[in-house]
């Protein structure tokens, strides 16, 4: 298994985003943080350990990524991908 994902397929596992075109276009759209740094392409590699900051649900919210994912599974699953930071 790799070490890394692309950002628009982790957000999509991690049910960030309803669809994968919906991912590529937050990310291309520079809507989301990876490490502080802004990222503009869908391709940015998720690695374990990275701090994300993005749009959900009205607020932004920092998240942890504590594991890459597999596959879309149900939310109970991929809610196990992060943890969400304190302000």
């Amino acid at each position: 298994m790799s070490d890394s994902l692309r950002i628009d397929k982790w957000l999509w596992h991690a049910r960030f985003c309803k669809t994968r075109a919906v991912a590529q276009e937050k990310a291309a759209a520079g809507f989301i943080r990876l490490n502080g740094q802004r990222v503009e392409k869908p391709s940015a590699a998720v690695r374990v350990g990275d701090v994300m900051t993005l749009p959900a649900g009205g607020a932004i919210i920092s998240v942890r990524v504590v594991a890459l994912g597999v596959r879309r599974g149900p939310a109970t699953e991929a809610r196990t991908l992060y943890d969400i930071l304190p302000e």
